[in-house]
């Protein structure tokens, strides 16, 4: 499966996640704020889900020592 390098990306990317969407970090959004006309908190909250699932994209894609095959060993 995954080993060495993209198994540590995947586990800072869950921490990353954990982080972000924790009380401390999330209230900084909380504030009557619109963006494009929509309020700040939603925005921000999606904007984060974006990123982190296109980290996770990034991280799972990418793989520049794959077997001809297709197969990760």
């Amino acid at each position: 499966m995954f080993r060495g390098l993209d198994a540590q990306r995947l586990v800072a990317l869950f921490v990353a996640g954990l982080l972000l969407f924790n009380f401390p970090l999330l209230a900084l959004w909380d504030h009557d704020i619109r963006v494009l006309g929509l309020p700040l908190f939603p925005a921000a909250l999606f904007l984060i889900w974006a990123l982190l699932i296109g980290a996770l994209a990034w991280i799972v894609e990418r793989s520049p020592d794959a077997a001809p095959g297709g197969d990760r060993n």
